[in-house]
């Protein structure tokens, strides 16, 4: 069982190591165990870096639920180079605090972890990004889809499209649905103003207009704001045909001002990934009918949502009711392993070089779907190709999925939301 700690379920720790701390673990004798290549031999220990607390947390037990339902298959499969593997958890907190995730980064590297899972948030993974690199640690995110970390360095990968995909799709969704004028409530940091962005251009290249909260146009409010008031009457008064909300948990706040401004929702309003969440009896019931939203990633079929449903209850004591980037964290974990078994060693630089093989980069990879059967590949000689969860392609040289699924869904009277189909997009 893989329970995480009642500290880890709280504010990260405060860590007196420095942050000069290798992501090796020491063995008992002071020296690093290594493979003959140099790498680390000690069991693998991963860190995740999930939100608990803040904005966010609603994505924390789907993404936790991922990794530990993945921890859980790779042992079950005979772990990493012969031992189980190990986790580490702790909570990024959002944006609006850096310090949470400064202060977890910083205690994950004292635990000498090689691999870290998460962030959720883009804004906190460039607060955090450069200390885990200096580290030596692997820092691959699930759910990060800022184009300001394409590219970012050796030591950072996603299983989530950068926002090019999603904004393209969400922007193609608005003009699909016959509305040219569209307003935007987006929140002033890199996620909400670069998918916003994406979704600007691809309407304005469909000959429509923004008619608020544009690029230039000064109208992005501060992460955390619960004031929508002045903003939601200066939207209104553009008369909009849509509005696109790029926000994380402001939304409920936004919502309930739009409601008492007359907003009709039916039709006309569009979340993304940051706010898709079942809001239930957090507005009157048919309050968000019709809405339509957003989410990178492959819908998750009905024997793997079971599965993170029973690791979820096992072992948090809660039953898990949402499921945005549980595959993307499934995968996440499963490539990292991949990457260790490939490279035969657990430090996080033998990870950063090869988790790009393993994920299908080389010409004539065997195709395979599991740790296991990734491993018995691995194991004959073979270059593979995983597959996972998340149906992401491989990663191209910007560690970025090469493609990617973007799933559309509508509320129902319930304030829930359902799927209704998926389209592929492409980053190439």
């Amino acid at each position: 069982m893989i329970r995480r700690s009642t500290a880890a379920k709280g504010l990260a720790l405060a860590a007196v190591l420095s942050l000069g701390l290798t992501a090796c673990a020491s063995s008992d004798d002071g020296g690093d165990e290594s493979s003959e290549g140099g790498g680390s031999t000690e069991p693998l220990k991963i860190g995740t870096i999930l939100p608990v607390t803040g904005t966010l947390a609603f994505l924390g037990p789907p993404e936790i639920a991922g990794v530990g339902l993945a921890v859980s298959d790779i042992n079950a499969a005979g772990g990493v180079l012969g031992e189980d593997v190990t986790v580490e958890w702790g909570d990024s907190g959002d944006s609006t605090d850096l310090s949470v995730a400064s202060g977890t980064a910083t205690d994950l590297i004292g635990k000498g972890v090689s691999a870290v899972i998460g962030a959720a948030s883009s804004a906190v993974t460039l607060g955090v990004v450069d200390q885990f690199e200096e580290a030596g640690v692997m820092q691959i995110s699930p759910a990060n889809t800022a184009a300001d970390l394409s590219g970012y360095g050796d030591f950072f990968a996603r299983t989530a499209p950068p926002d090019t995909v999603q904004g393209a799709a969400h922007g193609s969704l608005i003009l699909d649905d016959g509305h040219c004028k569209i307003g935007f409530l987006v929140q002033n940091e890199a996620y909400g103003t670069g998918l916003r962005d994406v979704i600007e251009d691809t309407v304005t290249a469909g000959g429509c207009e923004v008619v608020y909260g544009g690029n230039g146009q000064g109208n992005e409010f501060a992460p955390g704001e619960t004031n929508f008031g002045a903003q939601v009457t200066d939207l209104l008064a553009q008369k909009p045909d849509a509005i696109s909300i790029v926000a994380f948990e402001e939304t409920v706040a936004i919502v309930n001002e739009l409601v008492a401004q007359g907003w009709d929702f039916a039709g006309n309003t569009y979340f993304v990934d940051g706010n898709l969440s079942n809001y239930g009896d957090k507005f009157d019931e048919g309050t968000l009918k019709g809405v339509k939203g957003t989410l990178p990633g492959a819908q998750a079929d009905d024997a793997f949502r079971e599965e993170l449903k029973a690791w979820y209850t096992e072992n948090e004591d809660g039953e898990l009711e949402d499921f945005s980037y549980s595959a993307e964290s499934y995968d996440a974990t499963v490539l990292a392993a991949l990457a260790a078994v490939k490279g035969g060693a657990t430090d996080g630089e033998t990870i950063s070089k090869n988790i790009g093989a393993v994920s299908g980069a080389e010409d004539g990879a065997t195709e395979v779907t599991s740790f296991e059967d990734g491993v018995k590949a691995l194991d004959a000689g073979d270059e593979i190709k995983y597959v996972g969860k998340s149906g992401i392609g491989p990663l191209n040289d910007a560690n970025d999925p090469s493609s990617a699924f973007i799933g559309i869904y509508e509320y129902g009277a319930d304030n829930t939301y359902t799927f209704t189909k998926e389209i592929e997009g492409t980053t190439d």
